[in-house]
């Protein structure tokens, strides 16, 4: 399934799987990270359990980081550090 529509906007069945998504939190990331635009530019890193993302201001990773707030026990476990101008650290534990 393509998980983003063709402006490379994340589909609604898309931001309803990470809402909705439980167990492997590290899966979870890895199943975000492909369709974080400008993730290869720097918005998006990953060192060991931490990640830090940056939204970039575009409103598709905007809709992502509101599917994962909506996901209230990965928000609550993973959650370190948000800070204005769409930057978030998460720490996801094995």
């Amino acid at each position: 399934m393509n998980e983003l529509i063709d402006d490379g906007y994340p589909t609604e069945e898309m931001l309803d799987k990470i809402e909705k998504w439980t167990g492997d939190y590290k899966e979870l990331m890895r199943f975000i990270e492909p369709h974080w635009q400008y993730g290869k530019a720097g918005y998006w890193s990953e060192d060991g359990r931490e990640y830090k993302l940056s939204t970039a201001g575009w409103s598709g990773n905007e809709d992502i980081l509101r599917a994962l707030q909506e996901n209230y026990t990965f928000w609550s476990l993973c959650w370190v550090q948000s800070k204005r101008g769409g930057h978030y650290i998460f720490e996801v534990k094995e």
